[in-house]
Parts: structure tokens; sequence; C-alpha cells
């Protein structure tokens, strides 16, 4: 695999014609970006003025940083590339991002305002200049949110699919909606007078309000009403197609204000708005905690009730009105946006539902391993033929389920033992996992109540686990039990065999869909007695005195991280070749990053694929001048943690040293986390992340955003590329199959870094 990509031409591209670095930091006009790291050489660094390179400031923000990339997330909605309704999506989630991050990034900060906390970040910010930078970034992404989806509206008119106001209504659809109103939505809502005898009512977390001020028309009394707009009713109505099969949705404001008078007969409006509540989300928990699943189940009603963090008006609103509900929420006008469009940008994912797939990425099945076919679908024995790798989406996520499903079935199973930090509802490896504890076997189901935003969840499906019989515990109080493993203990013969997963994603296979990830199946005895002493661990509270291949956090993996790149950087100043790739969501933890810039330094090569959050300046001169960043968004979510160290071979090279891993290089993943990280020794999977998938990230260029050394990002090419023909690691990925788990289909036909579009 290596020797044929080296004859294909996958060599270093020559640096003329490159342009100054000064250049594309002053301004993004006219500037060029190579995201080709795979060929291309590292740039000229730059000087950035006024910088100590020894200081706080060597390291970006974390906050502005994770900013930055939604703004990346932003860019795709505005794409003409990315199909129509694609775009719709990528802005809900730009609106859903920004709520998560003001619900929790921003109430904490805001929580070390209120306790006098001035203690500066690593990159050298206060607490409140932090909030500061964030309110000015924060404000213009949500003005540009706004602008987007004006676009995209007309952009939709244009594809047969409106959004319509009341006026844009005919008498037929206010009849059709009248009745619609009556039986569907007025039964749910509740109008709430705004008196000394009707307080001001409770708002929780995300929710959305109408406010109103009305006028009896009898004696002209006045009235102050909240109209509360329940989560269960729909944020776009569909109306009946219009002429020519069009598409019509009304959103679900205009139509309350249509029928206002049924709400309030007798009363004429004076005033309206519209509203949105962001509330503090973060979760306290007791540390003598008796109980912790009651714990968690008061602390999650705590945050319901948690301190607004953000409240969103209409513009235009009448000044009174937005006094009354400011006071009443007990919020300071800072944290007041006027809004001038929609508010709860994340709704407009509703519209993404429509049965339009020339508006939609082209259909993708996810691909069967052929070994599996091979064995008739027996999963252990696919395994027992040698390790399997397993990339997903574009490798289905089915054969992880189907693992438990088999596990839970076969008699000569006899323990499973299984990590939950994420996973669906009505989750089918739950399901596997109660059967099998019903069936009589051993199940230990490790369940994470911390993952946020899924303590609920998970507490629903620790309790259905353990009403099967499993036997289900929670980790440790201060740590978040990250780690993603599953083993199934299985006599065969005289002997008990280990059959282990490895995953860097979630047990979920809702997301498994969309999030690049990775599943590592392997019978290696070592590895399945090292993930046995960490579920022991987490468990029993007994830490190992060793482990002989898995490293786990918080003791184990950053020790060995700086390891490692200690030992590329003797390479390097040995003369001999020194490169490390590393593809992660995010790089935040300080002491990494300063052995990554020291590697640097020495004359080690490094490049990056980081999606989201990076604190590292990268191609600063006498800092980082050989480390490069980028950032790949596009049809699917980077997920999948992978390193590879050179080992004085330089990469791709079968010498080098690869790892997956369950964290990212921050803070909480490699200190207050347990985690994990399998070094890969198998030669078909280690191939097959080097040269392919790693191989195929570095090469990307359509979904490329490269970092420059002030912290921002620029896309490959300049405006006038044609982006079609660059080259994408998604296209290539699922037009092609992936060398493990081939079985006797071979490798032959696995293809060099081309797709169908080159």
């Amino acid at each position: 695999m290596f020797e044929k990509a080296h004859e294909h031409g996958l060599q270093e591209k020559d640096e003329a014609g490159a342009p100054e670095a000064e250049d594309r930091v002053a301004t993004t006009a006219g500037a060029q970006v190579d995201a080709d790291f795979l060929r291309s050489v590292p740039p000229e660094p730059q000087v950035l003025t006024g910088l100590d390179i020894t200081g706080p400031g060597r390291f970006i923000n974390r906050e502005l940083s994770w900013l930055a990339f939604n703004w990346r997330v932003l860019a795709e909605a505005e794409n003409p590339n990315v199909p129509l309704l694609e775009r719709v999506r990528f802005l809900s989630i730009s609106g859903t991002n920004l709520d998560e991050f003001y619900s929790v990034r921003v109430a904490g900060l805001r929580g070390l305002v209120r306790g006098g906390v001035m203690t500066p970040s690593s990159d050298g910010l206060s607490p409140a200049e932090q909030l500061e930078r964030i309110d000015e970034d924060a404000r213009a992404l949500m003005l540009r949110q706004q602008d987007c989806w004006r676009e995209l509206k007309l952009l939709l008119a244009a594809e047969g699919i409106h959004v319509l106001s009341a006026s844009d209504l005919s008498p037929g659809d206010v009849r059709t909606l009248e009745s619609y109103f009556l039986e569907q939505v007025f039964p749910i809502l509740t109008p709430l007078a705004i008196d000394p005898a009707h307080p001001f009512p409770f708002i929780p977390n995300g929710g959305f309000a109408m406010g109103l001020s009305l006028r009896r028309g009898t004696d002209g009394e006045m009235l102050d009403a909240l109209l509360p707009i329940p989560n269960q009713i729909p944020r776009f109505l569909r109306l009946p197609d219009g002429p020519g099969d069009e598409i019509r949705f009304l959103p679900m404001e205009a139509l309350l204000e249509m029928f206002l008078d049924r709400l309030f007969p007798g009363y004429v409006p004076l005033g309206r708005c519209t509203f949105r509540v962001l509330r503090d989300s973060d979760l306290e928990v007791e540390e003598e905690a008796e109980d912790l699943v009651r714990e968690f189940e008061t602390a999650l009603k705590r945050r319901r009730r948690g301190q607004v963090i953000r409240l969103k008006m209409s513009a235009g609103a009448p000044e009174w009105l937005r006094r009354v509900i400011v006071e009443e929420l007990e919020v300071p006008w800072e944290v007041v946006i006027d809004v001038e469009g929609i508010i709860g940008v994340g709704s407009v994912a509703e519209l993404c539902q429509i049965r339009r797939p020339d508006l939609l990425w082209p259909p993708f099945k996810p691909r069967m391993p052929e070994r599996v076919q091979d064995h008739d679908g027996d999963i252990f024995a696919a395994i027992r033929q040698k390790d399997m790798l397993l990339h997903h989406p574009y490798e289905t996520f089915d054969i992880v389920v189907r693992f438990l499903q088999q596990a839970a079935r076969d008699p000569d199973v006899l323990a499973i033992k299984q990590t939950l930090y994420r996973t669906s509802r009505n989750s089918p490896i739950v399901a596997a996992l109660s059967e099998a504890a019903e069936d009589g076997k051993s199940v230990t189901v490790l369940v994470e109540l911390k993952a946020r935003f899924d303590e609920a969840a998970n507490i629903r499906l620790s309790r259905q686990l353990e009403r099967a019989g499993a036997q289900v515990v929670y980790g440790f109080m201060d740590w978040k039990t990250h780690a993603k493993m599953s083993v199934v203990v299985r006599r065969e013969g005289n002997e008990l065999v280990s059959y282990s997963h490895f995953g860097t994603g979630n047990y979920h296979p809702g997301t498994a869909g969309i999030y690049t990830d990775l599943s590592l199946f392997t019978v290696d005895a070592a590895l399945g007695r090292d993930a046995a002493r960490v579920f022991n661990y987490v468990t029993g509270y007994v830490r190992p005195e060793s482990l002989e291949q898995l490293k786990i956090s918080p003791h184990m993996i950053k020790p060995t991280i700086l390891e490692l790149l200690e030992r590329e950087t003797e390479h390097a100043r040995a003369g001999r070749p020194a490169q490390v790739w590393v593809k992660l969501n995010a790089l935040t933890e300080p002491d990494v990053i300063d052995a990554l810039y020291a590697a640097s330094c020495a004359g080690v090569r490094i490049d990056l694929v980081v999606r989201g959050i990076c604190s590292l300046r990268a191609g600063v001169k006498g800092l980082s001048e050989n480390i490069r960043v980028k950032s790949i968004i596009g049809r699917f979510l980077e997920h999948s943690r992978i390193v590879c160290f050179g080992n004085g071979h330089g990469l791709p090279s079968q010498g080098a040293r690869v790892f997956i891993s369950s964290a990212d290089w921050m803070e909480r993943n490699l200190n207050r986390r347990v985690e994990t990280l399998v070094e890969i020794t198998n030669p078909t999977v280690h191939a097959q992340i080097v040269s392919q998938i790693m191989a195929a990230n570095m090469a990307d260029e359509a979904q490329s955003w490269v970092a420059q050394p002030d912290g921002s990002y620029l896309r490959h090419g300049d405006a006038a590329t044609d982006r079609s023909r660059l080259f994408s690691c998604h296209r290539f990925f699922m037009e092609n199959p992936s060398l493990s788990g081939r079985g006797r289909a071979g490798s032959q036909d696995v293809p060099q870094l081309v797709h169908a579009h080159d």
C-alpha cells in the first residue's frame, strides 16, 4: 500500500508560487491556502506583531476558538455547493451549537465573574475579558445567522418551498387553519395573565413564549399576558400544498397571532413579542450523595430552573412589554438580544423532513464488511480470523449491535462488560444487554450519569438494565467514564476467550450514521486482560498496577503522549525522519500544546486535523513553524481520535506507531476522565489507518479549513476554485472499500486517493 501510494504521486508539492504568509493573515480577500497536507509542505512561518511566544498569548482562547468553529459550521449553510435542505440543516446546527455554548460555557464564565474570580485562563484572559470578547463575536454570529436564514428562505421559495406569513394566506387557508387550531393547538395552550393574583410564570430552559399587552373592548381595562408555546407543538405547520404542488409552511407564532381572539375573547392586542429563554444548564452534584441516581434526578430539576443566561426577544417589541418580561425574569439588560428574524434558529431543522431528495445529500448505504459475510454473519468467527477495524459511517454500525446481540444469544458466552456514555432512546444495544442478563449471563454495564444533556436518558436505561438483572455501576464521582469498551467472554473448549471492542465514538446507532468513528474488534488476549482490569477499576476503584497494551487516563495517556512526542524530537535531533499526524475533535491541554511546540522547534513535522476547538497557534516563527492545523467540516461530523508517530520512519510508514482513542487532547479528557488509548499492532488495520484514513484526511481539500497563526481559518483555494473538483475524504470513503474486513475479497481493489469526480 505504501509503495503504491508513492508510485502514484503522493509526494510533496513544490512551494513555488505560494503567497506570502503575511498577506494571508492581513486579509482573507484573494488569500490562498493549501489544505492538502499529504502532498504539500508547510508555508513560510509568520511573525505575529506583539506576540510573546513564551507568554500566555502562545495559546488561543478556548471559547473564541469554539466560536470560530461555529462560524465554519455556519459557512456550510452559506455554501452553494451544499444541497439546499442540507444548508438549512447546517444553519440549525449552528443555532443549537450556540445555545449549548451559552447554557454551559458562558454560564460557567458568568458564574466565575459573579464569584469575583479573576484568575486568567491559560491564554491570559480573565473570565470578564473572555465574556466581553465572546459577546462581541457571538452577536455578530447571530446577525449572520439571520442573514443566512433570509437568503435560504428565498432559495427555498425558488424551489417551491415557502415559509409564509399570515398575510400570504387565502380565505380557504384561514378556514383550514382555524379548524386545526381549535382541534390540535387550543387544547394544549395555557394563556397566563400577569398581575398580583397571577405572578409571572416560570419559563424553563429553552422555553419559547409570546408576550402580550391587551385592552378589553368593553371598558378599556389593560391586561398583560403570556402565552407559553409548548415544545410538543411543531414550530412550522405544514399547510396543504399550493398550486403546482408548492410546499407551504406557517410558523407557529404566526398561527397563534391569527387566533388570539380565541385565547383572549373580548380583548384587542396593543403589542406583542416572542421571546426565548436559555438558562444555566450545568449540574452540581453533591460528592457525598448516598444515592447517585436520586441526586442526579434532583440536579436535573434544578437545571430547568437555572439562572437565565440569554434572553432573545423579537425586535420592535413595545418598550413597556420588554421591560415587564426582562424585570420579571430578573435578567440584566446586557443578556437581552433583540432579533430581527427568527427566534430559535435551531428549529429550522423541521423543514429538512421534506421529501425532496434533489435538495438533500445523495442516499448512502453503509457497507457490510465482506469478512463477516464470508463467515455467514458470525461476528465472533470474523474476529477470530484476525483483528477487524470498522470505519463508521462508511461501514455499518450494525456490526457493533449484532456483536452484542450474538453474544446475548450464544450459550457459550458467559459474561459481557460494557460502557455506555450515550446511546439512543430505544437502544438495540441496551435491549441486547437486557436479553443477555435475563438469559442468566453475567452482564456488567457502566452507565455514565454525567453525560451532559443525556443524564435523564441514562437514568432510564440504567433502571431498565437493572430490572433485567444486569449489574449497573456509575463509575467515579469526580471523573466521567468516557471510554468506549465492550468485552464478551466466551467459553471455547477448555479456554475462556475475550472478544473486545474499542471505539472512538458512543454506542449510539443514531449518531453512528453521521459521525465518523472507528470500531476495533480483537481477540488479542493482552487487550482483553487490560479491558477487564479497567472494568475492575471503575467498578471496584482498585487502580491496576500495570496494563500490557492499553493506556488509560487520567493516569497514563498524557504521559504517554508527552513521551512519544519527546521520542520524535530525539529522532529529529538525530537527523532521522520525524513526523506526527493527529486527528481530534479538540486540542486545548497546555502541557501537550507546549510539547508540540517544542517538537516543532526541534524539527518534527506535525500535521493536525482538529475539527473544533484548537488552542494551538500554527505556523508561528520560532514557535510552531513546522505545525499545520486544519478543520474538516462537511457531510459527516469528524469524531474519531487518531494519532500516528513516525517513530523514525516518517509518515506514512509501516514502522509508525499508531493509536486510536476515546480522548480528545483537552484538560478534562486527559486529567479528569477515564479514557482509553489503544495501540494498533495488526498490520492490516495499521495500514488502513495510516495509508487510507489518515492519508485521506490529510489530503482533503474540499471540506478543509486551514488555521492561520492569528486563530482565523481559511478555506482551501480561493473564490475561483471549482470545489467540485477538489479531493474530498468523505466522497473517497463513501465510494471505496476499506482494507480491514475485506475477507476473501482481498485488498487488490482498494484504490489510491482518488474518487469519482477526479
